[in-house]
């Protein structure tokens, strides 16, 4: 009996390990925990990206800066979080840059008001297989270094 409680920890261990491990891997920042928003070229024009090249998104049913996407939603579409004032590099614009405080009390940043997630099929810098994405009541769309969505596909 004892083998198995020692092969569960392990297991839950692992897991919580993997979790945390992803949610660093898309926090988009640096080693201070703020995160970097900038701007990259892609298919579809110069889009807004974390400070590794990942694609960011806004989501149609969020209202100002408060975010709609919870639950099963954050787990498909995971929110931009940053522990201070986010930094913009490369294009990005600083004075469109800020930050809502999630329900779980986490800061989630925003640029020109809207809430930036992530899309968990993109898992390298100019992928944007998220954009158009009609999912959890509304489409995802890329953003302009303007703040202006991108409705191409």
């Amino acid at each position: 009996m004892m083998p198995r409680i020692k092969l569960l920890a392990a297991v839950v261990a692992s897991m919580a390990f993997a979790s945390i491990a992803a949610a660093f891997a898309f926090a988009g920042g640096s080693a201070t925990g703020r995160a970097t928003v900038a701007v990259a070229k892609t298919r579809l024009g110069s889009i807004l990206v974390d400070g590794k090249g990942i694609t960011l998104y806004d989501f149609v049913l969020d209202k100002g800066t408060k975010s709609a996407c919870y639950g099963s939603c954050a787990s498909y579409w995971p929110p931009l979080l940053t522990t201070g004032k986010p930094i913009a590099v490369r294009g990005a614009r600083a004075s469109l840059l800020g930050t809502t405080k999630r329900k779980d009390g986490k800061l989630e940043v925003t640029y020109a008001g809207r809430p930036l997630y992530y899309w968990i099929g993109d898992k390298k810098p100019g992928q944007t297989t998220g954009q158009g994405i009609d999912q959890f009541g509304a489409p995802w769309w890329v953003l302009t270094p303007a703040g202006t969505e991108i409705h191409r596909r």
